[in-house]
């Protein structure tokens, strides 16, 4: 039951050191269509992120990001020992999507055209006892991403 005043996700912010890399991907790869862009930023947003220089809303389904890049920004992926989002899930409606998803990300990172923090290849489609069937991979910044499909059911 969704309640009116319940939260809910607005949208996830995404720091990539190339915008320009980490845009086309995501448009590549999860069909996303930019929605708006702004250069100037409020006091708070400056203190918060020193040297933001642009950010870029996305969307693709129900999911909006925030691309934005920093200048300085050193590059390196997140600390896998330390506290953070360990990954973002994004539910697909068919098994096949899998699949195709998988292939797409394959052709993208061997086409040369993006630079990816983190050249590891996504993982086989898995099952689990409930058949949700998932994939693992990560975006051109080295943030991971599940990719499942969730049949009908008591999930």
């Amino acid at each position: 039951m969704d309640r009116p005043n319940h939260p809910r996700i607005h949208h996830v912010g995404v720091q990539t050191a190339d915008l320009d890399n980490c845009l086309d991907w995501y448009r590549e790869f999860f069909d996303a269509e930019k929605k708006w862009e702004l250069d100037r930023f409020s006091e708070l947003t400056l203190s918060r992120l020193p040297g933001i220089r642009k950010l870029i809303e996305i969307s693709f389904g129900d999911v909006r990001l925030h691309l934005f890049d920093r200048a300085g920004h050193n590059g390196r992926t997140p600390d896998e020992d330390g506290f953070l989002f360990q990954h973002v899930c994004v539910q697909v409606a068919t098994p096949q999507e899998l699949v195709e998803r998988r292939r797409r990300w394959i052709e993208l990172y061997e086409s040369g055209r993006y630079t990816f923090a983190r050249p590891e290849l996504p993982t086989e489609i898995v099952v689990d006892d409930d058949g949700v069937r998932s994939l693992y991979l990560f975006d051109v910044n080295g943030l991971e991403y599940e990719l499942s499909y969730i049949p009908d059911g008591p999930r």
